[in-house]
């Protein structure tokens, strides 16, 4: 039963979850972030109350992932952090590179320049198009928070370096 519905939020929702954590980490390397994401809510499942949709619940716990995936980079040494990065560039052929769309490369800058609630509410909002009670859900705030903070945001961004509007 638990399985059966889990097995069919990730078939739904993987895609979602996968691309805010590319957003939300800022690497590509999220499989397995993904994969603990759906770990937890089977280990989770009977704190699921289905106040909200599956998917603002995943996307909750998506969010902590991230959340504590980030922490835990942030205990690496910058050692280690200029030896990881330096192996992601050369695992990129010619190609991959030349993909990253200018005009893309810069939004995820600015938005990964933003202070982390705003940074939350673009991803969620702008980015993956969210509504405003799916974010205000995962975020734990206020519809009216995640109005402003957005509001907010997306000033910020229009006055970045490439003038960005969601």
């Amino acid at each position: 039963m638990i399985s059966n519905r889990i097995s069919e939020w990730f078939y739904l929702y993987n895609k979602d979850i996968y691309h805010f954590l590319v957003y939300y980490i800022g690497s590509n390397d999220v499989e397995d972030l993904v994969q603990e994401v759906f770990i937890r809510a089977i280990k989770g499942f009977d704190t699921y109350q289905e106040k909200s949709s599956p998917k603002t619940w995943l996307f909750s716990i998506a969010r902590h992932v991230g959340i504590d995936e980030i922490r835990k980079r942030k205990r690496l040494s910058v050692k280690q952090m200029i030896r990881f990065w330096d192996d992601q560039t050369d695992k990129a052929t010619p190609e991959e590179i030349l993909q990253l769309n200018e005009n893309n490369r810069l939004l995820y800058q600015a938005v990964q320049s933003l202070k982390a609630n705003y940074r939350d509410v673009i991803i969620l909002r702008g980015i993956k198009e969210l509504s405003v009670s799916e974010t205000a859900s995962i975020l734990n705030w206020t519809e009216n928070k995640v109005r402003i903070t957005y509001h907010r945001a997306l000033k910020i961004l229009q006055k970045s370096e490439g003038g960005f509007s969601l």
